[in-house]
């Protein structure tokens, strides 16, 4: 298994499957979950990692709804951008939910730190918001671009 998908189904288990094994006192229909689960992860993962973006946006977009409940804009910590989710998501979507993100979420999300970003927008290699912080889809791009650097 990928690290995306550990913890796509790391997250589904501790978030619905135990509390809903609790709930049905231990019934093994949550054990056929729990497998379903890890089936549809590995489909969601490629679907991110390697889907059109359309398609990997809008999986992501169900993943972080469900995962992440909230009656407010989805704006997660800096180091969740790090994990393999927060990468995804990053490369595919920049941040889904917001025009801009602070020094501190761009660096997480590009792998730098706060004064890495700066020193980027400083030389003109991102470009500065103009309410302040980074645009999300600079931040996007950039990742595209490293990550085509890489494969060639």
């Amino acid at each position: 298994m990928t690290d995306l998908v550990e913890q796509i189904v790391r997250l589904l288990d501790v978030r619905l499957l135990d509390p809903l094994e609790v709930l049905l006192d231990g019934d093994d229909t949550v054990g056929a979950l729990r497998d379903l689960v890890r089936l549809r992860a590995r489909r969601w993962a490629d679907t991110m990692e390697h889907g059109d973006d359309r398609t990997a946006v809008l999986t992501a977009a169900r993943l972080i709804a469900t995962l992440y409940p909230s009656d407010r804009a989805f704006d997660p910590p800096p180091d969740w951008w790090t994990s393999p989710l927060g990468q995804a998501v990053a490369v595919r979507a920049g941040h889904p939910w917001s025009e801009s993100v602070s020094y501190a979420v761009a660096g997480a999300m590009l792998g730098i730190t706060r004064q890495g970003v700066h020193d980027l927008v400083r030389r003109g290699r991102l470009p500065r918001h103009p309410d302040g912080g980074v645009p999300s889809e600079a931040i996007r791009d950039r990742l595209r671009a490293q990550k085509n650097e890489e494969t060639s």
